[in-house]
């Protein structure tokens, strides 16, 4: 299965693809999509979405796993995330692909076994899972793929339990 991971932001989304197949994760690639603050919101939003399309189609994604807003100390930069996480969702069904949603805590807990797991703990962890050198940059890549595998480690948990 290859999953598109997404770490959304107004300024910076983060991006990953990754196989997975049984219990095995294989990083396909990253990055991050950016936009410019001198750009109005409604087009960065449409940026993001955009871009999103094209990652998708580029690497024959079959399910987007995106993390969600779950606590916001900023409720600013939570609107504008919700809203691009909302043309995410838009897009993606608008494409046919399933789309699952997952807090922060979800994932850091599929990664790491432990839900209030530090950042560095995380990213230590993908670069574990994924086989990598070191550990993807920038952070929204790295937060991205986290995603990805979160979507797998579920998946297959939920075929465990429902065969």
């Amino acid at each position: 299965m290859r999953i598109l991971g997404i770490d959304p932001g107004i300024a910076q989304t983060g991006w990953g693809v990754v196989d997975f197949e049984g219990q095995r994760y294989r990083p396909v690639s990253f990055g991050v999509i950016k936009t410019s603050s001198k750009d109005n919101l409604e087009h960065r939003i449409h940026s993001i979405a955009q871009q999103m399309a094209i990652i998708a189609n580029e690497h024959g994604i079959q399910v987007v796993s995106i993390e969600d807003i779950f606590f916001a100390k900023n409720v600013a930069s939570a609107i504008g995330v919700a809203k691009v996480i909302g043309a995410l969702v838009h897009q993606a069904y608008q494409m046919a692909l399933p789309v699952r949603l997952f807090t922060p805590l979800q994932i850091k807990q599929a990664v790491t076994g432990y839900g209030v797991a530090e950042k560095h703990q995380v990213q230590e962890m993908v670069r574990l899972l994924l086989k990598l050198e070191k550990a993807p940059s920038p952070d929204h890549a790295a937060d991205s793929l986290a995603a990805a595998i979160c979507f797998g480690a579920n998946n297959h948990m939920q075929r465990m339990l429902h065969p």
